[in-house]
C-alpha cells in the first residue's frame, strides 16, 4: 500500500510537470482547438543577402512579433542567399515537417521554377500568409545622365548594349523580369540581348560605383539611399504613387507612358509538410500581427501596401500568379 501511494504521488508530479510544459508551449492542442506550441527558438530565414527585400521583410516581421508580445520565444534571423532564393528552397526540402523554420518569399519562388533555375516551387513550401505588396523601382546614381525612365529606354532602343542593368535576383527571376516587362511595354525588341548582371547581395554598391547603369530592385530595399539623394529613382512599377515624402515623388512607369505594372507580393512560409498545429498557430498569429499599430507603421515607413491573405486564400493566389508568370515568361522567351 505504501509503495502504491509513492507511485501515485510520483505519477501526479509527472502529470503536473507535463501540464506545466504544455502551458509553456508544448505542441499540444487545447480544448478549443487552438495551440500553444512555441517552445525554444524559431529559425527565421531570409533566402537572400543582408539588406535585401526578403531580409527587411523577415526582420521587420520578427521585430513586430517581439515588440507586440505575440511571440515570446527568440526569433533570430539568418541569411541563406543564392540563386534567387533557390539555395534556401533546396535546403528546405531536407527540413520537411519542421515547425521551427519560418521564411519569406515573393515572386522568385515561382519564377525560378518556371525559368528552370530549380525544380522546386511554391508547392514545396507551406504558405502561411501573404503580408505586403512592394513595387519595383529603377534607380541610377545621382550623377547618372539618365533623368527619366524614358531616357534610359531610349538609350536601349538606340543601342541595346549601351546600358547595363543589375539586380539581386537571378536571370529570369524578379529583378530581371520586372525590368523586361517595362522594356517590352516601351516597344523594345530583342529583350534577350539586354545586359543583365545578377548579384547575390544588393547591387547598390555596383550602381553607386558606376559598374552598372541601373539597379532594378524593390522600393523598400533602396529607400534610405533615395531619401539621402545618393540614388535617383527613375520610376516605380505601381499603378499609383506610393509612400510619403520623397518616395511619393517617384513617378510610376504608367505616368511616363509605359503601360505596364509589376507588384512584388511578399509572404511568410513554413517548411514543406509543416505540422497542422504550427500552421494553425501562425495563421492566427500573423492575422493578429497585421492589425497592430507597429506593423502598420512599418508598412508606412517602408512604402509597403497591405496585401494580407490568410493561408487558404494565399494558396489560391499563388496558383493564379503561377499561371500569370508563365504567360509573362513565354512572352519574353524565357519559359
Amino acid at each position: 500500500m505504501k509503495n502504491e501511494k509513492v507511485f501515485s504521488f510520483i505519477l501526479t508530479l509527472i502529470l503536473v510537470f507535463t501540464m506545466g510544459l504544455t502551458a509553456e508551449g508544448q505542441k499540444d492542442a487545447s480544448a478549443d482547438g487552438s495551440v500553444r506550441y512555441p517552445k525554444g527558438n524559431f529559425d527565421f530565414v531570409a533566402p537572400g543577402g543582408a539588406g535585401g527585400g526578403w531580409d527587411l521583410t523577415i526582420r521587420t516581421t520578427a521585430k513586430v512579433l517581439k515588440d507586440t508580445g505575440l511571440v515570446k520565444v527568440p526569433m533570430p534571423v539568418r541569411n541563406n542567399p543564392g540563386a534567387g532564393g533557390s539555395v534556401h528552397l533546396t535546403s528546405l526540402q531536407e527540413k520537411k515537417g519542421s515547425d521551427k523554420i519560418i521564411t519569406v518569399y515573393s515572386s522568385p519562388l515561382i519564377l525560378t521554377q518556371l525559368n528552370g533555375t530549380t525544380d522546386y516551387g511554391y508547392k514545396d513550401v507551406t504558405p502561411l500568409a501573404c503580408l505586403i505588396a512592394d513595387y519595383a523601382v529603377f534607380v541610377v546614381a545621382a550623377d547618372s545622365p539618365y533623368k527619366t525612365m524614358n531616357d534610359l529606354l531610349d538609350a536601349l532602343k538606340n543601342d541595346i548594349k549601351s546600358v547595363k542593368i543589375g539586380g539581386a535576383s537571378s536571370v529570369g527571376s524578379m529583378d530581371h523580369i520586372q525590368f523586361l516587362m517595362m522594356a517590352k511595354a516601351a516597344g523594345i525588341e530583342n529583350l534577350d540581348e539586354i545586359d543583365y548582371i545578377s548579384f547575390d547581395d544588393s547591387a547598390t554598391a555596383q550602381v553607386l560605383g558606376g559598374h552598372i547603369d541601373m539597379f532594378s530592385t524593390g522600393l523598400s530595399e533602396v529607400l534610405g539611399l533615395i531619401n539621402s539623394g545618393d540614388l535617383r529613382a527613375l520610376a516605380q512599377s505601381a499603378d499609383h504613387r506610393v509612400g510619403t515624402g520623397v518616395v511619393a515623388q517617384i513617378p510610376s512607369c504608367v505616368e511616363q507612358g509605359i503601360d505596364e505594372t509589376f507588384v512584388n507580393w511578399r509572404g511568410i512560409f513554413g517548411a514543406p509538410d509543416m505540422p497542422e498545429y504550427a500552421v494553425e498557430y501562425w495563421r492566427k498569429t500573423l492575422a493578429e500581427m497585421v492589425k497592430t499599430p507597429e506593423w502598420l507603421d512599418a508598412c508606412i515607413t517602408n512604402g509597403w501596401d497591405d496585401a494580407y491573405l490568410d493561408a487558404p486564400d494565399f494558396d489560391v493566389f499563388l496558383a493564379k500568379v503561377n499561371e500569370n508568370y508563365k504567360t509573362i515568361l513565354t512572352d519574353i522567351g524565357m519559359y
